[in-house]
This record gives structure tokens, C-alpha cells and sequence, in this order.
């Protein structure tokens, strides 16, 4: 079990200071480290307001400052080793407070305290953001993911295998050259399966793989099987997670069509608008199948691993008709180049 689920998958990085999920939180955490303060400095609650007022025209011009630099250095600090690039964050804070403590002593009414006790302070709270991240990464990291993934294909995947092996042995004699392809297909797709899949990968990639899926899945269930693929504004060098799609049209075919005498179709439409991809994935439903289960832990996997690839930039909905089940993914549109 230890070669297949890596449970030391997450290594230590500098969170992304150009996501937007991660601005939000620095903004929310420091500013509610604030108001904690002021209520701590207040005598009454009357004096809250003030307290707060006095210590914002402080705290705010740092920190909308350093969120500036550290998004404008975001890629040097995230080529630097972990170590070395958290003691630049820390140093960067420190220099702009000590830069600000200059240029604003003069503009404030008030007198400072000494800029020692600002240092120790935009320490403690730098300290805390960067140890909150790392944490965060732990515990979003796909360790656990890939376990429960494993969970789940290995129910899925034995089921898939041996019906697909009878399926290209009744190929052999009838369509050789067929049945070779079905037979490549198969090493390509258990390959990325069991693969380690914690790096971004092009979607261009991540489709192929899934009309290999869907080419064998197609081998036996033939014409109950209907597939339309609407990718004429896909960007292909768009970068995703691995596997973000694959799962999901595993169980549209699991519980879309497996269950169906007749026909049924799974539409993938995937395209992007304003620097966003969305890939809608739609798969015929039947209320009083078992749908649910199975669903729940790919769409739980899923969300996780984009959350810690994007964070809030990133969604992942559900919509249920009377006879559709439909998964709409948003990522942002990061290539290759941005992402180095």
C-alpha cells in the first residue's frame, strides 16, 4: 500500500500570493488580528471604533503594501527553496515596516512606539500566515486524497479491467489491429491511473485520456454508449490536476449507462471566457439507481485537489434534473509559462 498512496505526497511551498483565495485570506486573517487587538486595547466597548481606527492607519499600508510586493515577487520567491524563501518573506515584512515606520511618523498624529516592537510583532504575524498555509497545504494535501481515491477504484477499476480484457479478446480474431489499440489504450490509462499524479498536467493530455476511456468503455457497451464531445474553444494548454475528468466520466458510465437496456449520452463540453475553463460533463440519471456513493467520494477528491491547486479560484457544482446529472468544473486558465 506504501508504493501506491505516497503518504509524504505534500512538500513544504510558499503559498501562490497571485491567487485570489489567497489574498482574501491574508486580508481577512490580519485584519481580524487587528480588531482582536483593538478590542484588547479598548477599556470599553465604546472605544473599540477608535482603537480600531488608530490601529488601522497603521496595520493597512502594510499590509496592502506587502500583499503588492509579495505578488509582484511571487515567482522568484516560489523558485527559492522553502526555507530560503520564507525567511525572504519574513525579511521582505520587516524591511517595509521598518520603511514605512519612516516615511509615516511624520503623517500621524499619534506617537509610535519603537519600531523594535512593530518588528516583533510583524514577525509574529508573518510567522503565523506562513505556518497557517504550510498547515492548510497538509491537510488539503492528495495523500489523503489518493487514498480515498483508491477507495473507490478498487471497486471501479477490477470491474473496468476484466470487462475490457474480454472485450479485446473478442477483438483478436475479428479486428486485430483494433484490438492492438484497445490493448495500448489500456497500458496508456493504467499508467496515468497508478501514476504519481500531483503535478498540473496540459487538459489537452487529460482529454486524450479520457477518449481512451471512453474508446474501450465503447468496446463493449457499443451502441448504448454515446459520446459528444463539444471541445472546439477548449485551450489545450490549459493546466489541470490529473484525473479531474476521468473519475467523473468512470461514473457517468457506472451510473449513467451500465444500469440503461437503452441508449444513453455523456456530453463533455469544455471551453473557457474570461481566463476561466469550464468543463460541463452531463450523463443520464435514474432516481432510484445507485448513483450516490460513488459520486460523492470522486466529487469530494475532486474538489480537494482543486482547492489546493487553486484555492477559491476554483469550483466544482452539481445540478440534478429529472433525467441528467450534470458536473460543471471552473479553473482558472493557468498555462505552463505562468505556472513555472
Amino acid at each position: 500500500m506504501a508504493s501506491i498512496v505516497n503518504q509524504n505526497a505534500y512538500s513544504s511551498a510558499l503559498p501562490n500570493f497571485r491567487n485570489l483565495g489567497i489574498l482574501l485570506r491574508i486580508l481577512l486573517i490580519v485584519n481580524l488580528a487587528a480588531f482582536a487587538a483593538a478590542v484588547v486595547k479598548s477599556p470599553a466597548l465604546r472605544g473599540i471604533w477608535n482603537e480600531l481606527l488608530e490601529i488601522s492607519a497603521v496595520v493597512e499600508p502594510l499590509l496592502i503594501l506587502s500583499l503588492i510586493v509579495l505578488m509582484a515577487l511571487n515567482g522568484v520567491l516560489s523558485r527559492l527553496p522553502y526555507y530560503l524563501g520564507i525567511t525572504g518573506v519574513i525579511a521582505l515584512e520587516l524591511a517595509l515596516s521598518a520603511l514605512l515606520y519612516v516615511a509615516g511618523r511624520p503623517l500621524l498624529a499619534a506617537e509610535l512606539a519603537p519600531l523594535e516592537r512593530y518588528w516583533l510583532l510583524v514577525f509574529i504575524v508573518t510567522v503565523m500566515l506562513l505556518v497557517y498555509f504550510d498547515l492548510r497545504g497538509r491537510a488539503l494535501s492528495p495523500a489523503l486524497s489518493e487514498a480515498r481515491l483508491q477507495a473507490l477504484q478498487a471497486r471501479i477499476r477490477p470491474h473496468f479491467l476484466f470487462n475490457s480484457i474480454n472485450a479485446v479478446l473478442s477483438l483478436i480474431r475479428q479486428d486485430p489491429k483494433r484490438a492492438e489499440v484497445a490493448l495500448e489504450d489500456m497500458s496508456d490509462l493504467f499508467r496515468v491511473l497508478m501514476a504519481d499524479n500531483r503535478e498540473l498536467t496540459p487538459l489537452a493530455r487529460e482529454v486524450e485520456l479520457c477518449r481512451q476511456y471512453l474508446d474501450l468503455e465503447q468496446l463493449r457497451l457499443g451502441e448504448r454508449l454515446k459520446v459528444e464531445w463539444h471541445i472546439d474553444k477548449m485551450p489545450r494548454d490549459a493546466l489541470v490536476p490529473p484525473l479531474v475528468l476521468q473519475p467523473l466520466l468512470e461514473n457517468a458510465v457506472y451510473h449513467g449507462i451500465e444500469p440503461r437496456s437503452e441508449p444513453g449520452v455523456i456530453s463533455i463540453d469544455i471551453y473557457s471566457v474570461r481566463e476561466q475553463v469550464h468543463a460541463v460533463l452531463r450523463n443520464p440519471y435514474r432516481h432510484d439507481g445507485s448513483h450516490h456513493a460513488g459520486n460523492k467520494m470522486a466529487l469530494g477528491n475532486i474538489r480537494e485537489r482543486l482547492q489546493l491547486h487553486f484555492d477559491a479560484e476554483a469550483s466544482l457544482a452539481t445540478k440534478v434534473s429529472d433525467d441528467a446529472y450534470q458536473v460543471h468544473i471552473v479553473i482558472p486558465y493557468v498555462k505552463a509559462e505562468s505556472a513555472a
